[in-house]
């Protein structure tokens, strides 16, 4: 590997003007500055960022880990923490648990390894046990997508229970009496979140909670969603609405029922969650709880700034909670009354 004296020699100049024509460009005259840029250029010279960390006492790394980089939600989270970090003139390593709580853990001990400079989680594992073995590094992190139960940290979510009161309050204002839920995993919070939202809507319209009937699901994809819908369709009392945990779900929910001839919305209406970019262009258009994805993540990274950026000492940094709002995005697919 090119190290920083090979630059020096091949350039003629000491591993101190090296450093400079890295770092503070300026302060080197224009002439010496191209002449070892045109070396760093033809050996390949690429800094040691591990040593930088050492000099620097402070990473560029901000992590981040999500449930499901497969989901575009989570893309579009990504989206948002990269682009404050970069204005921030850090970086974002960008891993995926996909829904695995051991996976969770052995990115969680990479970061410490790697001693980055924070991480966005969103949890995978419902137990809380990874969060605690993370906080033993002392390395700051924020929640995304779930409300921190603790005075330890920050996190940035939506409200969930108003989210799947949104949905399933739709469902009933337009003449339905049966839903059921394809929920996910059942250890998510937000599974469990939307789950209270909608039986909260159901309260409000004078109906019981038997009306809501949940079809949990192992994972939150395009697949699970299609098992569910044929386990829909195996109901011996068959619903007249779906409310699905997130869109992933609901258009594995549609592509089974197309699949099977029922039509959506005629037979069987079907509400969404996250507003992915893939929901409005459905061949049946799909209503859902639009989440503010890229928002949050912004304001994570945001949130990881200011406490990684205070003079104050860890201990005295504010730790907030923000609970941002869903909005209901109707369309063709929860359309027609019943």
């Amino acid at each position: 590997m090119v190290g920083i004296k090979d630059v020096a020699k091949h350039a003629g100049v000491s591993v101190g003007t090296v450093s400079n024509v890295i770092n503070r460009p300026d302060v080197v005259s224009e002439e010496t500055r191209h002449r070892v840029q045109s070396v760093i250029e033809r050996l390949g010279y690429v800094r040691s960022e591990s040593a930088r960390q050492l000099r620097a006492g402070q990473s560029r790394i901000m992590a981040l880990l999500v449930l499901d980089m497969g989901n575009p939600f989570f893309v579009d989270v990504a989206r948002g923490a990269e682009r404050a970090a970069r204005d921030a003139g850090l970086r974002v390593m960008m891993c995926n648990s996909g829904q695995s709580p051991s996976e969770e853990a052995e990115y969680l001990a990479l970061f410490a390894e790697q001693r980055v400079r924070g991480v966005l989680l969103t949890p995978a594992d419902a137990t809380g046990r990874n969060i605690e073995a993370f906080r033993r590094h002392a390395i700051p992190f924020v929640l995304v997508d779930r409300v921190a139960e603790g005075a330890t940290e920050c996190s940035v979510s939506v409200d969930d229970v108003l989210g799947g009161a949104l949905a399933v309050r739709h469902l009933v204002d337009t003449g339905h009496r049966s839903i059921a839920y394809v929920s996910g995993p059942p250890g998510l919070n937000q599974v469990k979140d939307r789950r209270q939202g909608a039986l909260q809507a159901l309260a409000e319209a004078g109906l019981p909670a038997s009306a809501l009937r949940e079809l949990p699901t192992e994972r939150l994809d395009v697949a699970a969603g299609r098992d569910a819908g044929a386990r829909v369709l195996g109901l011996a009392e068959r619903p007249t609405a779906v409310f699905c945990a997130n869109d992933l779900l609901a258009l594995g929910v549609l592509q089974a029922m197309y699949a099977a001839g029922v039509s959506v919305p005629d037979d069987i209406a079907i509400v969404g969650y996250d507003d992915i970019e893939f929901a409005a262009a459905a061949v049946v258009p799909l209503t859902s709880v639009r989440q503010p994805a890229i928002k949050m993540g912004a304001m994570a990274a945001e949130l990881l700034l200011e406490e990684t950026e205070s003079d104050a000492e860890p201990d005295a940094h504010d730790h907030r909670r923000v609970v941002l709002q869903p909005e209901l995005v109707v369309r063709r697919s929860s359309l027609m009354p019943r």
